[in-house]
Order: structure tokens, then sequence, then C-alpha cells
């Protein structure tokens, strides 16, 4: 999206760590250019031309071993940016999508006093049934003076300062199978020593979960989401996120009872979320499959009840991992491929034209 800008942020500036990242490092400065005094930059290692190619993009590049932390490498990276007030933080695989005079807002008005800190929306790319999907989350990325990092991997910002969700969208590709080729086995590495020593972390135990679930290895992620639960905190906003993904990695682990036992004991808390309802239709359909004595009499009308259910709610984005589709085109589509299973024709008929007028309405 193009957006008018009046020039840079007076203060504001770029951080950005990166490794072997010559594929994407350009569109990343390119990006935040209009809107940041400078850019700086960490190359961690690189063996590729990423280092050149962003200082002909203009950062002010620096080089440091990888010190085995993501807190300590974007800590040095701020540490090296010298004075600024407020510092956006990416990585080198995200862009900035449209946001760029929120960023202006938030630095000469609500966080000018350096007490706030600005949320943006990541939108992270994914592959899925060959197709490629979206889903938004919401981290701390606009930062003031001062502020630093803890954690090993999946950093966060320690700071009491109150958060802001701000009007920012940065696109994000790291997910998509030929960039997670490379990352194998380090995170998984990484997150078990912070787990180590820090045993009763929720979000360690979400995180780990999630890297499990890339990698197909859906026991450890069942057990790392379940553990998550037992501990996170009701009011943590990426709980959502977790719960569906509880959920589904039940499913994939084929444990149906305890699905159906979470999905009890979540419903009145997530009745609102199509993501929820969306992962419900898929459980049931597995469910049918491995007891078709039940299907017709419960997990047909389970699957139909829960699809409608995900479609009337809509796409809510400001849901913590909700997928852009799953109160919309990819709703209408499991429904049309359901009618057609049951021999509904004309429903079937009615919801691919739904899924393909959705598709091509989808705003993201």
């Amino acid at each position: 999206m193009t957006e008018t800008t009046a020039g840079p942020v007076p203060g504001l500036i770029l951080s950005v760590i990166m490794r072997n990242e010559a594929r994407c490092i350009e569109r990343c400065l390119a990006s935040v250019r209009p809107w940041v005094e400078r850019m700086v930059v960490l190359d961690t290692g690189s063996t590729d031309d990423s280092v050149e190619r962003a200082r002909q993009a203009g950062a002010d590049v620096h080089q440091r071993p990888w010190p085995d932390s993501f807190a300590a490498a974007r800590n040095q990276a701020l540490d090296l940016a010298g004075d600024y007030r407020f510092a956006l933080v990416l990585d080198a695989d995200e862009w900035l999508e449209s946001g760029g005079g929120a960023l202006h807002a938030f630095a000469n008005g609500a966080g000018d006093l350096g007490d706030a800190i600005g949320v943006v929306r990541i939108d992270s790319r994914f592959d899925q049934d060959g197709q490629t999907r979206i889903a938004p989350s919401w981290l701390s990325r606009l930062i003031p003076a001062g502020a630093r990092y803890t954690g090993r991997i999946h950093e966060q910002v320690a700071s009491t300062a109150r958060r802001e969700r701000l009007p920012v969208v940065v696109g994000h590709d790291g997910y998509e199978p030929a960039q997670m080729a490379g990352k194998q086995g380090r995170n998984r590495r990484l997150l078990e020593a912070e787990l180590a020593a820090s045993p009763d972390d929720a979000y360690l135990h979400y995180q780990l979960g999630k890297d499990a679930a890339i990698d197909g290895d859906w026991a450890t992620a069942t057990a790392s989401f379940s553990a998550a639960l037992q501990r996170v905190d009701p009011a943590a906003p990426w709980r959502h996120d977790l719960v569906v993904r509880t959920l589904n990695s039940r499913r994939k682990a084929r444990q149906f009872k305890s699905a159906l036992e979470l999905v009890r004991s979540e419903q009145a808390r997530w009745d609102d979320s199509p993501d929820f309802h969306f992962t419900i239709g898929d459980l049931a359909l597995d469910c049918a499959v491995a007891h078709p004595e039940l299907a017709d009499s419960t997990f047909f009308p389970m699957i139909e009840r829960h699809w409608l259910r995900a479609l009337a709610i809509g796409d809510r984005p400001e849901l913590d991992g909700s997928v852009i589709g799953h109160g919309s085109h990819l709703a209408a589509h499991n429904l049309a491929v359901f009618y057609r299973c049951i021999g509904n024709a004309d429903e079937c008929r009615r919801y691919e034209a739904m899924a393909a007028r959705l598709r091509e309405e989808a705003v993201v």
C-alpha cells in the first residue's frame, strides 16, 4: 500500500538483525526507508551478499558473531544504534505493508513521553493444503530508547510500559517451506535450552509446540501445547492461538476424546472466534471418518453447524493467530465440499460460488 509521508520521523530508527538474507533484506529496508531517520542492521555471519545489499540500500551495517541468543543479538543491534527515541524492530524477512503514518502519529503523540510500546500486526504467510494462507499476530515492535529484550528465542521486550495496538501491518514470509528449511533444528535447540532454565514458562511451551507442529511432530506439539494451557495467564493475548493450536494438534494426533473435552471447556470463551469453530469442523470431520457409525447422527450436523458459525462470524484478524479465510472463503469452500459429499448439489453450488466471491473480495 502506498502512503504519503511528510518525511522520516525524527529519532525513529529501524533495527534489524540478519544472517544470509540476500533474498529479502532490500525489500525490508525499502518498505521502511521513507518513514525512519536511520536504518541499523546487525549481521551475525552472512556468507552471501546480504551485507553489501543492505549497505547499498542505505543501512548502517555492523557485523558481530552470532551470540546464540536472539535477545542478545537484538540488544547488540540496539546498542550499536546510538541515540534514538524509538526503534522499529523488524526481521529481514518482514516488510512494512501499511501504517507508516501511524508510526508518525505514535512517535509524535501517544508515545512521545516514552511510556508506551507500539504493538503491530504481523501477517505471516504459511503453506497449508498447497495454498498460501495468512495468520495475523500482534507483537511489540515499536519500542522506546532504553528498552531491551530477554529470551534466547522468541524474545520479549522487558518493559512494564503500556502496550498500544497500532494500525500498522507488517508482512512476513519466513514460515514458508523454502525459508523454514534452513532453520530446522536451530529453534528447537534454543527452545529446549530455555525451557531447561524456565520449565514453567507457558510461552516457551507454546512456542515449542508451534515448532514441533511445523515439523509434523504432533506428539510433542500436543504435549507442549497442553503444558502451556495449564500454565498460561487467562488474559494472555496469545491464548486464543494456543487454544486453537491445541485443538488442532490433538486432532492431528487422533486424540479425539481430549479434543472434544477441550471444545466443551472453551466453547463459551471462544464462541465468537471463526478459527475455533473452523477447527471444530475439521475435528468433527476426522471423527466422522474414524467413527462412521456416528457420522449421520452426531458428526455431520457438528461439521455443518460449526463451519456455518465460522462463516457467520467472519474473519477476525484482531484475534492473535487468526487465519484469514477461516471466517470467509475457506469456510465457504469447506461447506461446498461437505455438501457435495452428502449429495446436496444445490448447497454445494451455492457455497462454491460464495467461496469464489469471498476469495476475490478478501482484503488482507
